[in-house]
């Protein structure tokens, strides 16, 4: 099930934090639960992405997007993550996650997150194709720069979430269904 209180507790406690740039870093803390645990008594992978989810919408809040969708009845959703793992989260350990947002293309915006162990490993880290959607399809981020009232202009990408894209770009989709 989805961490729904969690997800409350969160945007309480980032309510009183002061508002981000676009590209600012929000860093939020979090603890795995036995309930977020799979059968190797660590952090489930499924459960990685949810719980950067608790990072991810806090962000969206204190740098604007959220009451700007809100206000031209967008939404939003994910397009693409590409997600490292390197550590172990075992259970009831606490890590604090990094959220920020990379830039932007004509249709997308990037989203990079990491999870960091109390002792200043890194645990795993995600990069994340984000689009403001409408009714008619995903809203052009030039409009949303204009909602946000910022500049369209991205940030140069960092040449890793470059080849990412240009990766992505020429992977088949459909894929090819596998035969049983």
């Amino acid at each position: 099930m989805y961490p729904f209180v969690r997800m409350a507790y969160q945007l309480a406690i980032t309510s009183k934090l002061p508002p981000l740039p676009l590209t600012g870093t929000h860093v939020s803390r979090h603890r795995c639960w036995p309930w977020d645990i799979d059968m190797w008594m660590e952090l489930n992978n499924g459960r990685t992405l949810t719980l950067l989810d608790l990072g991810r919408i806090p962000l969206a809040r204190r740098t604007g997007l959220i009451s700007a969708l809100h206000r031209n009845r967008w939404g939003l959703t994910m397009a693409g993550v590409s997600v490292r793992w390197r550590q172990r989260i075992r259970v009831f350990e606490v890590v604090e996650t990094h959220s920020r947002c990379v830039g932007w293309d004509d249709r997308f915006i990037y989203i990079e997150q990491s999870m960091w162990k109390l002792d200043g490993t890194c645990a795993n880290h995600a990069l994340y194709r984000s689009a403001v959607t409408s009714r008619h399809g995903i809203v052009p981020t030039e409009k949303v720069m204009r909602a946000l009232k910022l500049d369209a202009s991205s940030p140069a990408l960092p040449a890793w979430v470059r080849a990412w894209i240009d990766a992505d770009a020429i992977r088949n989709w459909p894929p090819e269904r596998a035969v049983a």
